[in-house]
């Protein structure tokens, strides 16, 4: 917990202060700059931002989860031929570099009309997003038990009846990782969302790494709280959530 905690410490001392100048080991004045110039002087620039920034994590997410529900039920369930080399293609965009990626889809990206758009940032964030999905889902499907869907087919339930009433109530748990990981990694994207986006689509990341240029510490360590605090709830509700159901108590 200490070691979780201690990072925050100095963005908090940061955030309320006026002067803090080295080798002081506290703050020489305290004051509510930061956050009168978050609220008051740009709160309309803020809010848009951390929107924006929540508009393309959600969708982001959504759309892995929804890829990475059925092809983690294939890899999971099913053995074919070219299995392990899917798995190693799945694995190039988490291994490459992300300004390697970025700047080898820019060009298409510029080419089908994708840059500099709100589709063309969600695209590239799932170039990251998909992958991380789809092994959470795969390793979710390889303790998946398919007779019990075959038992709700005998009981006369339909396909949909069978994926809604079986199979996401028992892998809800891995459903909400999956979301979870592509949630905090697209809210977190910076490189890939500047080179795509052109700086037109603006999210908190880029804000922060611009106030962070500028010098003004307290505005920026105040941005990083805003920063951190839909990821922490984030963390925090789904881990009470699988805390205290998981597979078993889901099913």
């Amino acid at each position: 917990m200490v070691m979780v905690a201690l990072p925050f410490v100095p963005l908090l001392l940061w955030a309320f202060s006026d002067r803090w100048f080295f080798p002081a080991l506290a703050p020489q004045s305290w004051g509510l700059r930061a956050w009168i110039y978050l609220f008051r002087t740009a709160p309309d620039q803020i809010l848009v931002v951390t929107l924006q920034s929540l508009w393309v994590a959600a969708a982001t997410a959504c759309i892995a989860v929804a890829v990475g529900l059925p092809a983690g039920r294939a890899l999971g369930i099913y053995v074919f031929k070219g299995k392990d080399l899917l798995s190693i293609v799945l694995m190039l965009p988490v291994v490459v570099p992300s300004l390697c990626v970025a700047m080898g889809l820019h060009l298409w990206f510029i080419r089908l009309g994708l840059a500099e758009s709100f589709l063309g940032v969600v695209l590239i964030h799932l170039t990251f997003c998909v992958p991380y999905s789809v092994f959470v889902m795969w390793g979710v499907f390889s303790n998946y038990n398919v007779e019990f869907e075959d038992q709700a087919r005998s009981l006369g339930a339909t396909g949909v009846q069978t994926v809604v009433r079986v199979m996401i109530p028992m892998t809800l748990p891995g459903i909400v990782v999956a979301g979870l990981f592509s949630f905090l990694l697209s809210w977190t994207q910076y490189l890939t969302t500047l080179i795509i986006g052109g700086g037109k689509i603006i999210t908190l990341p880029i804000l922060l790494f611009a106030l962070m240029a500028s010098g003004d510490r307290p505005v920026a360590a105040a941005v990083s709280l805003l920063f951190v605090l839909p990821a922490f709830f984030t963390l925090f509700f789904s881990a009470r959530y699988l805390g205290r159901k998981g597979l078993v108590g889901v099913w």
